[in-house]
Parts: C-alpha cells; structure tokens; sequence
C-alpha cells in the first residue's frame, strides 16, 4: 500500500470556503489525487476526518467521494479493514475520454472556463439591463422550464445550453451571442468528459432559476452575480474532474 505523505493533506486540503460545498470537496480531492497528495494504492482518510478538514457534512463529503468514484479515481470497499482507495482507473466511458484528454486540450478547455468567468456573468447582467418584450421573457421561461423537465443526460446537456444562449440573445449584442456560442461549446466538450452527476444537475437547475428570475426582475447585480456562482461551480467541478 502507497504512504500518502504526512504533511501534504494538512497544506493542500483546506476548509471549504463558497456557496455549494459539493463542487469545492470534488475539486479539492480530485486535485489531490491527480497531484500525488494521495498517490495511487493510498487509503484517504476517515470519512469523520475529511469532513472535519474540509469543513463540510459528512453527507456532502459522500456525495463528492460518490463523484469520484464514477470518475474512477478512488474505489471504496465496507466493512472491516475496508476504506477508499486510489485507484485512477476510470472504468465509465467518460472517465476514460477525461484520461485520454492531451495536456494541450486541458489548458484550452481551463481557459475557456476563464474566459466564460468574464462572458456570462456580463451577460445576464446586460440581458436584465433590458427592457424586455412579454415575448421574449416567455422565450427565457421556456428556456428553463426545458432544462428542469430534461431527464436524459444528452437532453439536459443540449437543454443546458440552449438556456445560456437563450440570456445572451437577450442582450441584443451579436458579439456576446458569438462569445457564449463559443464557451458554451467548449463546455459541451468538457461535460462529455465527466459523470453525469445528479447532485450538481440539481444546483445547476437551482441556479438557473436564480438567474431567469433576476434577469426576469431586471435585476443587473442579481443576475452577475447568480450567473458568476453558476460559473464558479460548474468550473470547480471540471477543474477536479478534468483539470
């Protein structure tokens, strides 16, 4: 069994800090993993102590450990003598396209979600900027009502995204549909390369409402700021499942 040194956990794993714990554990771990902290054949911890050092529930902790698991980074086993153990061997066919990713597309797919940091957020503050026509705010809450009844994971991608090309039309601004086209594609790329998991779909959906409302509201600041959260998160997710 590989020693996981002693003192890297203590000063790479840190207190949660930010709105959805789940996204911050999985990308915590994730990267501890992928950088050796926990080397392949170590056992992570108790399941009481992760949780203690992350600051999180142990039912967040076990939703991000279940993430993980679907991306064949660790296995766990119960009983006596059981535990989670590295294995970096993903065994869905996501995990496998994520290993096969090159470093050269994994700087490009992490730029791209700095440059969608900066995009979006502009954009659903400029589209609640707008006066806009009961036509159009019915266009976004159709929109979201597709994304939250979307139940197969091909469905709710291609959902997902219709809904942010539907905020950054409402701009009005050729230049900001072309940008959100852009990230959004990339996204779509990145998403191909992780599990489908439920826990984030259910904040993504929560999120998404958020910022329909705000921009339905003609709310600005709202609308920043919910559509910088949903960025955030998202991102935190890739940068540990892909990064």
């Amino acid at each position: 069994m590989t020693a996981t040194p002693e003192h890297l956990p203590e000063a790479v794993l840190r207190p949660v800090r930010g709105h959805h714990a789940f996204e911050a554990c999985v990308e915590q771990l994730a990267t501890a993993i992928r950088l050796g902290v926990y080397p392949r054949g170590s056992t992570l911890p108790p399941e009481r102590d992760l949780a203690a050092r992350l600051g999180v529930s142990r039912a967040t902790l076990r939703e991000a450990m279940a993430a993980l698991r679907e991306a064949g980074l660790v296995e766990t086993t119960r009983g006596r003598g059981g535990g989670t153990v590295v294995t970096l061997k993903p065994s869905t066919p996501s995990g496998r396209a994520a290993a096969r990713t090159t470093a050269a597309r994994r700087r490009d797919w992490l730029d791209a979600l700095d440059y969608r940091r900066i995009v979006e957020p502009g954009a659903a503050h400029l589209a609640a900027s707008r006066r806009l026509p009961a036509d159009r705010r019915i266009q976004l809450e159709q929109a979201l009502a597709e994304v939250e009844a979307a139940r197969r994971p091909a469905e709710h991608r291609q959902a997902d995204s219709r809904f942010h090309l539907t905020v950054a039309a409402l701009t009005d601004s050729p230049r900001t549909v072309e940008a959100v086209t852009q990230v959004q594609s990339v996204l779509h790329e990145m998403l191909l390369a992780i599990p489908v998991l439920d826990t984030n779909i259910a904040h993504s959906d929560r999120q998404h409402a958020r910022v329909a409302r705000a921009v339905l509201a003609g709310k600005p600041d709202h609308a920043r700021r919910a559509m910088a959260e949903h960025c955030d998160d998202t991102a935190a997710l890739l940068r540990g499942l892909v990064g």
